[in-house]
């Protein structure tokens, strides 16, 4: 694929592999729908989803390695996005493997939190059922809490009842991301960069020292396109990414009906209206 061909792109998008509502081949087959010719699947903390199509592609689509791991330390939160890696890697699949069993212990806290601060119970058939998802999170228990009445949106089971609960948990370190990604030849990005904890917007000088403490670990690059990002916010990332020489990406963070986020949203029509950082990033990409 030419990195001067007219390249319409979404690099942030999830799947029933974690918290989307779509198979991985029904998210295929809308990729081709909206015309999008490179995409990647970044399920959080996991690589099933990019597996999965890997042998379904057609030649006009090309498919990049992906996957979203949550990072937190002692200075806050992040998302950190690896691109084009080795599947196969041991590193990255010790981390896939680490992160998955703190998201579980995560699933049973919020699950016995509910029911001993409001009551919400479930049959067991379908505590089983929420486990038989790869990653379950915070989504499927609200969509449960929705089928039994307990809330009536995602939202409002976010906000009022599945947010209260504060963790003291593990979590992965964003070195450990980091450099798991860059062990298994991919390319580690930080998404949607200004998002912290909670309602947290970082900006200016806390973004400076926010980059330049993931730069120390190897981060590459910057998700300046965002489908949340106002003019403003993806400004100051591009010209973050331009004063750091750091790659640029774009993504939605297309969850189906999880979020209301339409594929290829992400402020960017395509490779050639975007900056150099997103032409190295293209011309970094294997093959």
């Amino acid at each position: 694929m030419k990195v001067d061909e007219r390249i319409k792109i979404d690099l942030h998008i999830h799947t029933t592999v974690s918290d989307g509502t779509d198979i991985p081949m029904q998210l295929l087959e809308k990729i081709k729908e909206t015309k999008i010719s490179l995409f990647s699947i970044t399920d959080h903390d996991d690589v099933k989803g990019c597996i999965q199509i890997a042998d379904c592609i057609p030649s006009s689509i090309k498919l990049i390695n992906g996957i979203e791991f949550s990072c937190k330390d002692d200075k806050g939160k992040y998302h950190i996005l690896g691109y084009d890696f080795d599947v196969n890697n041991q590193q990255m699949k010790d981390v896939v493997n680490l992160a998955h069993s703190y998201r579980i212990e995560k699933v049973l806290s919020r699950l016995q939190f509910i029911e001993q601060e409001f009551g919400f119970t479930f049959q067991q058939k379908d505590i089983d059922a929420l486990f038989k998802n790869h990653n379950p999170g915070k989504p499927h228990i609200a969509n449960l809490m929705i089928q039994y009445g307990y809330a009536d949106s995602i939202d409002q089971a976010f906000t009022q009842y599945l947010n209260k609960k504060k963790f003291h948990s593990k979590n992965i370190h964003p070195k450990q991301a980091i450099e798991a990604i860059l062990s298994s030849g991919g390319i580690p990005i930080l998404a949607h960069p200004t998002y912290g904890s909670g309602d947290e917007l970082i900006l200016s000088n806390q973004m400076k020292e926010r980059i330049e403490y993931l730069m120390d670990f190897g981060l590459e690059g910057l998700e300046a396109y965002y489908s949340g990002f106002t003019d403003r916010i993806q400004n100051e990332l591009l010209d973050f990414a331009q004063k750091y020489n750091l790659y640029v990406t774009a993504g939605s963070d297309y969850h189906g009906a999880n979020k209301m986020i339409e594929l290829g949203q992400n402020n960017l029509n395509a490779i050639e209206d975007g900056p150099e950082g997103l032409k190295r990033f293209i011309k970094r990409l294997k093959g």
